[in-house]
């Protein structure tokens, strides 16, 4: 029968006249671009939805299996039709939601070398949330599916529908996310609930990652990973770094707004898959090897530590950050961004006054047309000429954007400035001259019940110094990191170290610009825990968080010294004595402009 069918159709074909065509079938549907920019030529809603888990060659909650990704793709239906599209890809550890669980108790004494330190008591064990069914969706979703792209959604290895245990940035969590990029470019097997298997073959391989907080510190480890198929990221208030997430120079500091978070709390708040029982072993041991006591970077933290493979990436970077982000800090993207550009990976930053935000929801029109490009240019090869254009997208305090070459601002240089006797009340921020002679001992007494703004507000305190520049003339940027060069002694073995910089209105108003926080007994590395004595005098450098600000014409800049800050630190009892000699310590400030501008605002 199919021999005969053969035969009519090659006849058919041979006696056609010579004129004749042969009919061509109609090319695939294709994206539109328009001024270096992907068009919404598609139908968000007419989509092909899958549900699958991608194998990751990991165990992570060692039960003799690969742990299984759940993945949701939402692509064009133009798909079925020969369209092959790149994808936007988002993997998280919060699609089914947290559970409710405790933080660690903060109000506790600091660790003394071969001391003990009172116990902290149980936190609450993990409860109340399973896998959640429903589909996944997304603020981006639409914007990209219109535009030809692709939408991958994954769940975080023990979180939702994965298999795996959620470890909090460690190495198990990155292979699990790295594996759908893997699955996309046909290295990684996936199956569908009925067991069948499930190809990417819509797909041209070509990835881009980007989300906000945890779903933004995922691209930063996967691309960290430097899998091939990862062609860019957008980092949105993401970690680079776990150790500076949870610590500070040995310290143990606190997200804003977090007080008593660890890598132990996050992963049972994230471990949301059905079995409650499977990854107890693996979170208890966060809970010993996070080390709250002595705040030492250690191995622990050092695989959570992303820039220490920053030469392994080759995905481009557009990274955003809020300057007012007090959860994930500046240093966070100031320390990855330098680190990408000292590799030579193509880059880009946005900084927003805002703070643990989306710039979506800032100014969504300047910015999806960055964002369009940026993924036109990385995942369809549009030749628009984002990668030529400046660096640095900033918004300055008036809600204003400007563009300029790069960050920090070139130009930028380290001023010293330093503080002079007064600090119990208000002392003078000398922009020329150190304090000269003997030295001049001013003294505090710790007190970690009042917040830094408290001190700042405070007429006069026996529990900070602060000092203050005259009002400037005209406006001054600060635009990179600050450093306070602190000469200090300690009444104890153990005590907390903080240094902020605040704008004073003329209405006499404060508003911290920075501040920074450091274990004394790390002032030398953050890995080695090295004992105080008392009344031994010390050089400490305390780094602030980066920052670009403008302080205003007719505003002071003020230093002030503190012991605990009551948001931030652990908070010891009261009462801990803190030195500072006047006459060997300065703050090094990054001015743009350097000492001209400097010496232009305040004489």
């Amino acid at each position: 029968m199919r021999a005969a069918r053969l035969a009519v159709l090659l006849t058919s074909v041979l006696v056609l006249p010579v004129t004749s065509v042969v009919a061509q079938a109609d090319p695939p549907p294709a994206p539109v671009f328009s001024g270096g920019q992907a068009q919404p030529v598609f139908d968000p809603a007419d989509v092909v939805r899958e549900n699958l888990w991608v194998t990751a060659p990991v165990d992570s909650d060692h039960d003799g299996k690969d742990d299984q990704v759940h993945v949701e793709v939402v692509r064009p239906r133009a798909t079925q039709q020969g369209m092959k599209v790149p994808v936007v890809y988002q993997a998280s550890p919060y699609y089914a939601g947290g559970n409710d669980v405790a933080n660690h108790n903060v109000d506790v004494e600091l660790s003394v070398p071969g001391g003990a330190r009172a116990a902290e008591g149980p936190r609450v064990a993990a409860s109340g949330v399973g896998p959640n069914a429903a589909p996944i969706s997304w603020t981006y979703q639409n914007y990209f599916v219109a535009r030809g792209f692709a939408v991958v959604y994954a769940e975080s290895l023990g979180s939702g529908q994965s298999t795996g245990c959620p470890t909090t940035g460690d190495v198990n969590e990155t292979i699990g996310a790295r594996s759908v990029v893997d699955w996309l470019n046909h290295r990684a097997p996936a199956r569908d609930a009925a067991g069948a298997p499930v190809s990417a073959d819509w797909s041209t391989g070509k990835t881009g990652m980007m989300g906000v907080s945890y779903n933004g510190t995922l691209p930063n480890a996967v691309a960290s990973t430097g899998v091939q198929g990862l062609e860019t990221i957008v980092p949105i208030a993401a970690i680079s770094s776990w150790y500076d997430y949870y610590r500070n120079d040995g310290a143990v500091v606190a997200a804003g707004g977090y007080q008593g978070e660890d890598a132990d709390v996050l992963a049972d708040y994230v471990y949301t898959r059905a079995d409650k029982a499977i990854c107890r072993p693996v979170i208890d041991k966060l809970v010993a090897d996070q080390d709250r006591v002595t705040g030492d970077y250690s191995p622990f933290w050092d695989v959570r530590n992303y820039r220490n493979d920053v030469s392994k990436v080759h995905a481009s970077v557009l990274a955003v950050h809020g300057l007012n982000d007090w959860n994930v800090k500046t240093d966070q993207v100031a320390e990855w961004y330098a680190a990408l550009r000292a590799h030579g990976v193509e880059h880009k930053i946005w900084l927003h006054q805002s703070g643990h935000a989306d710039p979506y929801s800032l100014r969504r029109d300047v910015w999806l047309a960055t964002l369009n490009k940026w993924m036109s240019h990385y995942l369809y090869g549009v030749d628009n000429g984002i990668q030529n254009e400046p660096k640095a997208t900033i918004q300055r305090e008036d809600k204003s954007w400007t563009d300029e070459a790069d960050w920090p601002a070139p130009g930028t240089s380290d001023v010293k400035v330093y503080p002079w006797p007064g600090g119990k009340s208000k002392g003078t921020l000398d922009t020329r001259n150190p304090v000269p002679g003997n030295p001049a001992v001013e003294t505090l007494a710790d007190d970690a019940s009042k917040t830094v703004e408290q001190l700042a507000d405070a007429a006069s305190s026996g529990n900070r110094l602060l000092y203050s520049t005259t009002a400037a003339k005209q406006a001054v940027r600060l635009s990179g990191t600050a450093r306070a060069d602190l000469s200090v002694s300690f009444d104890r073995p153990a005590a907390n170290l903080t240094a902020v910089l605040v704008d004073r209105a003329p209405d006499g108003k404060s508003h911290v610009i920075s501040r920074g926080w450091v274990d004394p007994q790390n002032r030398t590395d953050p890995a080695r825990t090295e004992p105080i004595t008392p009344g031994t005098t010390y050089r400490i450098p305390v780094e602030l968080m980066p920052k670009d600000y403008i302080l205003a014409a007719g505003h002071k800049l003020e230093f002030l010294v503190a012991s605990s800050d009551h948001d931030y630190t652990l908070r010891p009892k009261p009462g801990a004595g803190v030195a500072i000699d006047l006459t060997r310590t300065s703050v090094s400030l990054p001015i743009t402009g350097g000492k001209p501008a400097l010496r232009g605002a305040f004489g």
